[in-house]
Parts: structure tokens; C-alpha cells; sequence
């Protein structure tokens, strides 16, 4: 679902627990006197009604939404505007799927979201600034305990020297233990559209071809366009592809979404769409 899409899913959910109403045109109504009086703010509930249409029940085409009444819609929902919305809102169910890993270093804690174990581990820095490393059972049952000691020290001696530093992550190697530099590592937390799908980039890439956009993990691994239209049918395709028609070119993709070439909101690939424009 595109963050577009998600966001008017959001907003109208929020007016839905709200109001007493329960029809499309009751809540619009109640929405657009709501952002009058929590943020100034003017737009009709004909509009609404329009983007309801549209977005939730897509019942019609899609329509285009102005920066400023995404910005407006992100703030009723308590965020800065569209893009923050974007870059930080998550549906409660890929919420559950994340592991959170804590560093712990001096009065100091960063956080990095990652899909792995439940591995938490702390590194204290007493008093006297001999640092001790508290590591979970797990890791010294199945022989890391030396791995362990090596990549905590990176990071706590890493911490510690560049603390005041603004600069970009860093990555602890046996050099560094030794007193060496450490070298800055480019994140690639960015992402372009190539062709057929999503690609790695660091976000400060100046490759004019390239329209980066912030990472999202779930499109670079699952978002693609199918290059072979000729081997899809009803039995493979239909409730698991997507479409895009665009001045009568038809291309399906392996994920609900926008197209990443003309912005324009895939629908749901339908037996028909699947007989008319692919297997060919």
C-alpha cells in the first residue's frame, strides 16, 4: 500500500472512532469541521468524500492530492507533515515483526531496528573507565565469546572517540583495537527505481538518474514489475499480481503500490486484466 493511500486510510479511521456517523459522506463532513478547528485549516467534505472514494473503497479513479492537504492530513495525525508520516508511521502488524537491539554506552543509547535474535547486550563504562561487557548466555554457549568481546570493544572504543563527532557510522576492525582510524562507512539508506526493481544507494548518490528516495526494506525485497507478461494466467496471477495502465500500456507488478515510472495508484489485477493484457 502506498504511503499516499495509507495515510487517507488513517485519517478517515481516526474520524471514524471518533464520530457517531457511519456512512462515507457522515465522516467526511465530521473530518473536515475537525481539521477546521484542531488546524485552521479549509477543505470540503466533498473533497473528502472524493479521496474516500478513491483511496479506501476505490470505487473510482484515483485522484491527486496536494502537498499542502498531505501535509495538513499527516498533522491531524499528530505528525510534522507528509514526509515525516512517511518515513516513520508503521502498521501495528510490521511493528510486531521488528527486534529491538539497545547499545548501551556511557549516559549515552543509540537504537538499531533489526530483524534478528533476541540478543540484547550492555556496555557499561564504570567509574574508573574500564569497561565491562555483560553477554547473554547465548553467546557464550555456542563458542562466540571472543567474536563478542571483539565486536563490542569496536563499538564501545569506536563510541567513545567520536562521540562529539557528526559524522557517518562506523564500522570496529581488528586495526581500529590496535589504535588505527576508523574508516567511515556509507549506509546505503536510500533507494532508486531501475527498471524492473528497487535498488540499493547511498542517499547522498548525485547520479542524475537516479531518483532516490528513503529505504523502505519491504519494496526493495518484494516490490518488482514483471518482465514476463506472457507467463502469467488466472491460476498464477490472479489475487497476488497488481496493475498499472498507462495511456493503454499495461504493466503488472508483484506488490500493491504505485508505479514507480508514472505515480499512478496499481489496482488489483482482475481475471479479465490477466486475460486481456498478459499471457500473450
Amino acid at each position: 500500500m502506498s504511503k499516499k493511500k495509507l495515510l487517507i486510510h488513517e485519517v478517515f479511521e481516526k474520524i471514524r472512532r471518533k464520530s457517531p456517523k457511519d456512512t462515507k459522506s457522515g465522516w467526511a463532513e465530521d473530518l473536515s469541521d475537525d481539521l477546521e478547528k484542531e488546524l485552521k485549516f479549509t477543505i470540503s467534505a466533498k473533497t473528502l468524500s472524493r479521496y474516500y472514494d478513491s483511496f479506501v473503497a476505490e470505487t473510482k479513479e484515483e485522484t491527486g492530492i496536494e502537498t499542502l492537504i498531505l501535509n495538513r492530513l499527516s498533522q491531524y495525525l499528530e505528525y510534522k507533515d507528509f514526509d515525516h508520516f512517511s518515513k516513520t508511521f508503521i502498521k501495528q502488524n510490521d511493528e510486531a515483526k521488528s527486534t529491538t537491539v539497545k547499545i548501551s554506552v556511557d549516559d549515552g543509547q543509540e537504537s538499531l531496528s533489526k530483524k534478528i535474535s533476541d540478543i540484547f547486550i550492555t556496555v557499561t563504562n564504570t567509574l574508573e573507565s574500564n569497561p565491562t561487557f555483560n553477554m547473554p548466555e547465548f553467546v557464550k554457549q555456542n563458542g562466540m565469546g571472543i567474536v563478542g568481546i571483539i565486536l563490542i570493544a569496536g563499538v564501545f572504543f569506536a563510541n567513545g572517540t567520536h562521540a562529539d563527532k557528526k559524522q557517518k557510522p562506523l564500522i570496529p576492525a581488528f586495526g581500529q583495537l590496535l589504535g588505527a582510524e576508523p574508516e567511515p562507512l556509507n549506509e546505503k539508506n536510500c533507494m532508486y527505481w531501475d527498471k524492473s526493481e528497487y535498488r540499493l544507494a547511498d542517499c547522498e548518490d548525485k547520479n542524475p538518474r537516479h531518483d532516490l528516495k528513503p529505504l523502505d526494506s519491504v519494496l526493495l525485497k518484494h516490490f518488482k514489475r514483471i518482465n514476463r507478461k506472457d507467463t502469467l494466467n488466472v491460476n498464477n496471477a490472479l489475487g497476488v499480481t497488481w496493475y498499472s495502465k498507462f495511456y493503454g500500456n499495461v504493466e503488472f507488478f508483484t506488490m500493491d503500490g504505485e508505479d514507480p515510472e508514472n505515480g499512478r495508484e496499481l489496482r488489483a489485477s482482475t481475471a479479465y486484466i490477466i486475460q486481456k493484457y498478459a499471457g500473450k
